[in-house]
């Protein structure tokens, strides 16, 4: 009989002999996966919709929705919240590969989880990153399109614009950290 393995490789291997159970493995990630695609495929759904149904372009890049809501077509060649913003190729092909190499992180985090709620996380992030990267791809910067404001003492307060993708993001990282401080104990990231 071989050495021992220690709990998080038997976890990955599926089980304590190696055995590699791929059924197992895909049961626990299914969840995390339905999540991504879903995300993937409202966030792309959304910003074709706008940009070619609506067309929002012949609108005049805004439509007052409520007093509170606006669409708006804003093309962010920067990362979140339009930070670092660049337009040229060589920043768009450096910000996709460090989103490919998060996607991929996370990916590898996702399948070592041991906790639904991480595991759907996880996959909420995985599928928000990869929407904005097919934009970033397609169009050579991220589709945003949704922004909320208020006026209050006659100033107008706006919040970034965003998209679906974002959305997902912010509400992933909000149940990791829900999950990491008061969920059961879950798997290190990698």
């Amino acid at each position: 009989m071989g050495p021992r393995l220690r709990g998080d490789d038997e976890f990955l291997l599926g089980g304590p002999r190696g055995n590699g159970d791929l059924r197992a493995m895909i049961s626990r990630l299914r969840p995390g996966l339905i999540a991504a695609v879903a995300v993937l495929a409202l966030d792309q759904a959304s910003k074709l919709w706008l940009l070619y149904v609506f067309d929002i372009v012949h609108r005049g890049g805004k439509v007052e929705v409520t007093p509170f809501f606006d669409l708006v077509l804003a093309w962010n060649v920067g990362v979140s919240f339009g930070w670092f913003q660049n337009d040229s190729a060589a920043a768009q092909i450096i910000l996709t590969l460090i989103k490919a190499v998060a996607v991929i992180v996370l990916a590898i985090w996702m399948a070592r989880s041991r906790s639904l709620l991480a595991t759907i996380a996880l996959g909420l992030i995985i599928g928000g990153a990869i929407g904005n990267a097919i934009d970033r791809f397609a169009y050579g910067a991220v589709v945003d399109f949704a922004l909320f404001h208020i006026a209050l003492g006659g100033h107008d307060h706006e919040w970034y614009v965003f998209n679906l993708a974002d959305t997902a993001i912010v509400a992933g990282v909000a149940a990791l950290l829900y999950d990491s401080f008061l969920g059961v104990p879950a798997a290190k990231a990698p």
